[in-house]
């Protein structure tokens, strides 16, 4: 079975292109902005590289003070 995922808001597209070329995972546009479409696993393996991703991005920008 497949479920959707939103992506939450100012998502790296350098993030996003980790999670495609790793992941099979569609990504579908919506009323509601963008979402990934998969099996559930996937999305979980996508939300973890999604949040290591921020998670680097905050201490990137943390470090520029």
């Amino acid at each position: 079975m497949k479920y959707e995922m939103k992506l939450p808001p100012g998502v790296p597209g350098q993030v996003m292109a980790e999670v495609l070329e790793k992941l099979d995972l569609e990504v579908k546009q919506t009323e509601y902005g963008p979402m990934l479409y998969g099996e559930k696993e996937v999305l979980e393996n996508a939300q973890d590289i999604i949040i290591n991703g921020l998670n680097e991005r905050i201490k990137e920008l943390e470090n520029k003070k």
